[in-house]
């Protein structure tokens, strides 16, 4: 399977389809009577009225989605052949990232962080651009206001302005205008909210938006361990994709390496800013799910013993798929 996403052939988009349906299948016939409401709290901020006893179905659920999911990983997959991350033309970033975001249960329906995926595919376009930018002073405020929206939809997204100034260190010479650009454009968002707040008479509510940034870091995280035994592959091949990033790394054209170095702090930062949402919830880890795939994609595209990484690919899929029926 890996070798033929190798290539760019365009039947890789009808496969692609296929896999996605298979690593949902098991959700699909096994999936609850009902799935709440995870959009509230976004209604709640625009002081837009909702009736929560609207629901739609599961199966609706998981299919919308999926939809999205698809087109997030094509879009993906455009990215990373437009910036050359990988050295050739390939389908893998789709193929990995429809693979990743469908590790759990909770990544296979609506949720903000699978929203705020699209936010983060379309930062990491402008960001890639710093790299032959000569002024990144009106990139970096299309930034701030990007994670700003995101941070209204789901806000631990707020901890990805720090990767704004990440990759200005990284890919641009200091100028402080560019650096002052990037919060202008957060607050720009924040202040037309606030106004709206304000001609509403609910100004305190929107102090009350921030309140969960000051949340603790948790002790502790109640979880069953048997249903996480699917990242043990996971892991294997994040830790090969490290070693062959390591080997290959100063072959390569200095802006892919400051690209895999930004990917690698996006991957830490997002998988860190979970704690600000009580209780734990699994699904903020699709925001991890972008840098992973061309992670994944990187190892599996230069891999060369074809047996071992179809074997290694392959329990990853039949593990997704497993433990999908098996909830322990």
């Amino acid at each position: 399977m890996i070798n033929f996403f190798k290539t760019l052939n365009p039947l890789g988009v009808l496969w692609l389809a296929i896999v996605l349906f298979a690593l949902r299948s098991g959700y699909i016939f096994h999936a609850p009577d009902k799935i709440d409401f995870t959009f509230n709290r976004l209604f709640n901020r625009l002081l837009i009225p909702v009736s929560w006893q609207y629901q739609i179905s599961p199966f609706s659920n998981i299919v919308l989605a999926g939809i999205l999911i698809f087109i997030q990983a094509l879009s993906l997959n455009y990215l990373v052949n437009h910036y050359n991350l990988l050295g050739k033309p390939t389908f893998l970033p789709a193929l990995m990232f429809i693979t990743v975001s469908g590790l759990f249960t909770p990544f296979l329906v609506l949720s903000p962080p699978l929203v705020c995926n699209f936010l983060l595919i379309w930062m990491l376009f402008k960001l890639f651009s710093f790299y032959k930018s000569h002024d990144a002073g009106s990139t970096a405020f299309d930034l701030g206001m990007i994670v700003a929206v995101g941070s209204l939809i789901y806000l631990p997204f707020i901890y990805l302005f720090l990767v704004i100034w990440i990759a200005l260190i990284i890919f641009r010479p200091f100028n402080w205008r560019e650096w002052v650009a990037g919060i202008i454009g957060y607050v720009t968002i924040f202040f037309f909210l606030a106004v709206y707040y304000y001609l509403n008479n609910s100004l305190e509510q929107f102090y009350s938006l921030w309140l969960p940034l000051a949340a603790k870091f948790p002790n502790s995280i109640d979880i069953n361990y048997y249903n996480y035994l699917v990242l043990i592959p996971v892991i294997v091949i994040l830790v090969l994709c490290f070693f062959t990033i390591r080997q290959n790394f100063f072959r390569s054209y200095v802006q892919i390496r400051k690209s895999f170095q930004l990917l690698f702090i996006i991957f830490i930062i997002a998988g860190l800013s979970f704690y600000i949402n009580a209780p734990f919830q699994l699904n903020h880890f699709l925001l991890c799910a972008v840098p992973a795939a061309v992670f994944f994609s990187y190892y599996f595209l230069y891999a060369t013993r074809k047996w071992f990484y179809e074997l290694l690919f392959g329990l990853l899929l039949i593990s997704i798929v497993y433990f999908q029926f098996n909830t322990f």
